[in-house]
């Protein structure tokens, strides 16, 4: 059996990252459900060079609600290397949208998660509009949500005007492996080729040993459909551990990760270099319009 490569190819992309701050120059949004530490593209970058990534796709983080300046400003800083995944409400104009385009957005995020939105019919509702608001610019709508509200939307991507993009491996319970209620609607949207899911931040479903027993739910969605699966590292990882109330009045720190084991484990999971290539480079390429 063919084993993954050591280091990733040329043109890889890290498709889930974020940048904060300075909090001087962009302000939270009051409704936001934690507040973050400054997280600077400059030390992005320099990240990126250490592990070899070429590409970065910078996802507008829900502290600043649909203000995506921090994000925008990030990719002018790119130089045409970055891409972007922004916010919009109601008050965001086509201008708007197009100047986002040209700026390299290339799709909107519904965070459902964060939100606390599990209702299925009104999570199918801004999961249409949104999408029938973007599908002229060629974007993607791309949500965090978990696998009952998937299992509950069965089939809605087969009616959006848009590619579906779900994060952090649809919140999979690891320990819960492979059989567990949602999963299979999961592999089945991946199968439809109208669906792609990030393995991305594993510890978001995974509190085993170096998220031993993730490998089992990331392997069975690259088995599902290699051409549709994604990787993110969700830098600088926002969030805290399991059952730490975010904070709104202080600074909630971002978790300690391992960024090079974490690359290395996505690998893995690919298993040989034509699929490392997939979910790396082609993929992120196809969907992103590198």
């Amino acid at each position: 059996m063919t084993t993954a490569p050591a280091k990733p190819p040329a043109g890889a992309c890290d498709c889930h990252v974020h940048v904060f701050g300075p909090a001087s120059d962009y302000p939270f949004d009051p409704a936001r459900t934690y507040t973050p530490g400054d997280a600077p593209l400059e030390a992005l970058v320099a990240l990126h060079r250490d592990l070899g990534i070429e590409r970065t796709v910078i996802v507008q983080p829900s502290p600043y609600g649909a203000d995506n300046r921090c994000t925008l400003d990030a990719l002018a800083r790119l130089d045409g290397r970055g891409r972007g995944v922004a916010v919009i409400d109601a008050s965001t104009s086509q201008e708007a949208l197009a100047d986002m385009h040209r700026a390299g957005v290339r799709g909107v995020r519904v965070n459902l998660e964060t939100a606390g939105q599990h209702d299925p019919g009104v999570a199918r509702r801004q999961l249409l509009r949104t999408a029938e608001r973007v599908a002229p610019l060629g974007w993607h709508v791309q949500t965090y949500t978990n696998l009952p509200t998937i299992a509950a939307l069965d089939g809605v991507w087969n009616d959006m005007a848009t590619p579906l993009v779900i994060d952090h491996f649809g919140r999979a319970q690891a320990a819960q492996g492979i059989s567990q209620p949602g999963f299979e609607t999961l592999l089945t949207a991946l199968a439809s080729g109208r669906v792609y899911v990030k393995v991305s931040a594993p510890y978001r479903i995974s509190t085993a040993p170096d998220h031993a027993d993730a490998a089992a739910i990331a392997g069975a969605l690259i088995d599902a459909n290699p051409d549709r699966v994604l990787w993110g590292s969700d830098w600088p990882h926002p969030g805290t551990a399991a059952g730490v109330p975010l904070k709104v009045d202080g600074i909630t720190p971002f978790k300690d990760v391992d960024n090079r084991r974490a690359l290395a484990r996505a690998m893995a999971w690919a298993g040989t270099p034509e699929r490392v290539r997939k979910l790396l480079v082609d993929n992120p390429a196809r969907l992103y319009d590198f």
